[in-house]
């Protein structure tokens, strides 16, 4: 474990926080897109988001690939191993969520995206602005621990907030939509949405768990 009395008298390897940075960043754009995408309701337009999403998710894959490699060669970690690893995987889930949601609406081609969507995609953006802070305020941990708590809190209310909309959703999926089709289409790409708001709060939960250890 890193956090042994050696380990605290030797240097560490810090090229781990760019790297966790950049996934965060790739992250953001990601949810930006997001945002973009669910409020254009052509087909068109749905493909060449979903093409700049993709092109955000093969990045993040190349820096959570990037990351573990750094983990096999280096001899002195920051935190945990095993709790870099973990972020770096969950922070790829947030944006591979988002990527699944955009590849569903090309996919379905449904007749109308839903208002709610909107809603979700900006509760995805705002997870990913508070999870950018909170990463990139990692490499100073000590000193900034109580703003990094407040994110990972904000990324919990956000979650909560996303399982209202969504709930409320299907009700009125339900309820008006007559078509059997598009019930399925939109349940798809809500769900997709809404799953992305439960790997954001992933992301803060293994935060947490590094501040316990190493704040």
């Amino acid at each position: 474990m890193t956090n042994s009395l050696f380990s605290r008298f030797t240097p560490k390897e810090p090229d781990f926080f760019p790297l966790l940075n950049e996934m965060s960043d790739v992250l953001l754009v990601a949810s930006d897109l997001m945002v973009e995408c669910v409020q254009h309701q052509d087909h068109a337009s749905a493909i060449e988001f979903y093409n700049k999403i993709k092109k955000q998710e093969k990045r993040g894959d190349e820096l959570s690939n990037s990351v573990f490699d750094k983990l096999n060669s280096t001899f002195l970690t920051p935190f945990d191993r095993e709790d870099i690893h973990i972020l770096a995987d969950k922070l790829d889930d947030v944006t591979d969520r988002i990527n699944s949601c955009a590849k569903r609406i090309v996919l379905y081609n449904p007749k109308q995206i839903p208002a709610t969507a909107v809603d979700l995609a900006k509760l995805i953006k705002e997870g990913a602005v508070y999870i950018n802070k909170a990463v990139t305020n990692l490499e100073s941990l000590k000193n900034n621990s109580k703003n990094v708590q407040e994110y990972c809190s904000a990324l919990h209310d956000i979650e909560n907030k996303a399982d209202d909309v969504y709930e409320q959703f299907i009700i009125n999926l339900f309820n008006e939509e007559k078509d059997g089709i598009e019930v399925i289409k939109l349940k798809e790409i809500m769900y997709e949405l809404e799953k992305a708001t439960d790997a954001a709060h992933q992301v803060g939960k293994i935060i947490k768990t590094i501040i316990v250890k190493y704040a």
